[in-house]
């Protein structure tokens, strides 16, 4: 009889709800697994439009309970994870022609009050021919509504997620695809390749958690062998960079012809993002890119507020991701429900928990109703607990950004201003543990071109699953923004050699790490 450990739960995707839901389980004493077949955060969770936001439009659809719920987790996320997430003020200017203004006022109120708002500002209406705002837009434009919403660093939430689990005893894994699963005797085994060394290993469970995003279909599926699936609709956003088009720390919200909205976020000091469309999409998610077509709408649609027009050539960046919504018939992607759904399915033997559709605002209450329904499967244990429980590198008061990061200065009074600044707002607390016993710029190693030093990459590929390039410049830092071509390159090689040490380093230790887990398992389960 196999006498391997059996977790409680194995969670497949290292996205925001498999990591929200992985750190949530092993808060409350649950034996957690996750697999992640890529890096955490690669797919849906770090091509978002980086908000956390109610969702104004979604009021036109009814999706109030969605929209209530976003707004109630945007002081409580923003209290947990100030480095990462912070206020934002968004101008909303009237558009002869399209929604009139006293409907955007009503959805405005709605917004200001259904939601459990403290600290953000409430809403205050705009005259755009006075206010600095106006100067970045068209003379046309007079009147504006401005209301609060705030900005996240989408990627790094899932990373502070993944590893506040790790803190709490789960075990993550990226780069690891599940190729196979099944039940025996009520208990999942579970086939995991390494996809850099084409390992394989089987791993037990009780249940599993399919957070797989844009593949949730696909495992069923695919690993957990269910035939054909249909449960998601594929719905393509894709966003531009553009080198900053205004200097007003403000961002737009802007109505277009045809009905849809999008934003113009001030973005990593000097560039501004536009985003977000809307687009069906079929195929592998991971081929998902920006089409001339999306370029050419994104450009007109901002050219039609903005003073001075903005074409393709000026474009610095994209990026495209592929949403996972729940497939609810709507007859266009922009209506389709961003509100998430839970089934639990016992058909195959063993249970499995399948997450559909979600946005990145409700992911911490989406886990909490998953962790309902993994009570009602294995029994409850402990409480929720992660709404006032800060992320790593939180642990500070929302009204003391500047005063963190001048103790930084202080601590560290080689650094320039605005380096520690970005330490501060990736990293929080824990930016000394980069920095260490540093006396000067030598202290932390090769510098790599822009503020980009050997101690921030030993760190990432240490503490954060950093492997590659890719995973630190356009990801965890977007200081692919500021290096050449040169300078990014010789960043992916260096990541490539440390994750090359430390795969043989795992290769020796795995035989006494396994055992010494096995033996500890067994004894606790005595």
């Amino acid at each position: 009889m196999d006498d391997s450990p059996v977790h409680d739960l194995f969670v497949i995707g290292g996205g925001i709800n498999g990591c929200g839901i992985a750190r949530d389980a092993a808060g409350r004493g649950y034996s957690v697994a996750l697999a992640e077949m890529k890096d955490l955060g690669s797919g849906t969770s770090s091509a978002s439009t980086k908000l956390i936001h109610g969702g104004l439009r979604y009021l036109e659809y009814y999706e109030f309970r969605l929209v209530r719920e976003a707004l109630m987790e945007r002081e409580v996320l923003w209290r947990n994870a100030p480095h990462i997430i912070w206020p934002m003020r968004f101008i909303l200017p009237l558009h002869k022609g399209l929604r009139p203004g006293w409907l955007i006022r009503l959805g405005l109120f709605l917004y200001d009050h259904i939601g459990g708002r403290k600290l953000l500002p409430p809403t205050r209406t705009l005259d755009l021919r006075s206010d600095p705002a106006g100067k970045a837009l068209r003379a046309n434009y007079r009147r504006a509504f401005e209301y609060s919403d705030c900005w996240v660093n989408d990627a790094r939430l899932v990373v502070l997620n993944a590893m506040d689990a790790k803190e709490k005893g789960a075990e993550i894994r990226t780069r690891t695809k599940v190729v196979g699963a099944r039940a025996e005797e009520g208990i999942w085994c579970l086939t995991l390749r390494d996809l850099k060394t084409g390992a394989q290993e089987e791993v037990r469970a009780r249940m599993v958690i399919n957070a797989a995003g844009p593949w949730v279909d696909e495992v069923i599926s695919g690993a957990l062998g269910r035939n054909t699936a249909h449960n998601v609709r594929l719905v393509k956003g894709s966003h531009v960079v553009i080198p900053r088009k205004f200097d007003d720390p403000r961002a737009f919200f802007f109505q277009n012809a045809d009905g849809r909205i999008f934003f113009a976020i001030p973005y990593e000091e000097e560039f501004t993002l536009i985003g977000t469309t809307d687009q069906d999409f079929e195929g592998d998610p991971a081929d998902a890119e920006i089409s001339k077509a999306e370029i050419d709408y994104l450009c007109a649609a901002a050219s039609e507020y903005f003073a001075e027009p903005v074409s393709p050539a000026d474009i610095v960046w994209s990026f495209a991701g592929v949403r996972p919504l729940f497939d609810d018939g709507a007859s266009k992607a922009q209506e389709a429900t961003r509100d998430y759904v839970l089934k639990t399915d016992r058909a195959a033997g063993a249970p499995v928990l399948h997450v559909f559709g979600g946005k990145i605002t409700t992911f911490r209450r989406l886990a909490e109703s998953a962790l309902d329904e993994i009570a009602e499967v294995l029994g409850a244990r402990g409480s929720p607990w992660t709404a006032d429980a800060p992320l790593p590198g939180g642990g500070f008061a929302v009204t003391a950004f500047d005063d963190h990061v001048a103790e930084l200065l202080r601590a560290y009074p080689f650094l320039e201003g605005r380096h520690a600044r970005r330490l501060a707002r990736l990293y929080g607390t824990l930016a000394r543990d980069i920095l260490e016993q540093a006396a000067g710029p030598g202290d932390l190693g090769r510098h790599f071109g822009a503020d980009v030093f050997e101690a921030e990459l030993r760190y990432l590929a240490a503490r954060e699953w950093a492997r590659t390039g890719e995973d630190v410049l356009w990801r965890r830092t977007k200081r692919g923004l500021r290096l050449t071509r040169e300078e990014a390159e010789a960043v992916d090689a260096f990541m490539r050699d440390l994750g090359a040490v430390r795969t043989e380093e795992t290769r020796a230790a795995a035989p006494r790490r396994r055992a010494s887990r096995g033996g500890k398992r067994r004894a606790g389960a005595s």
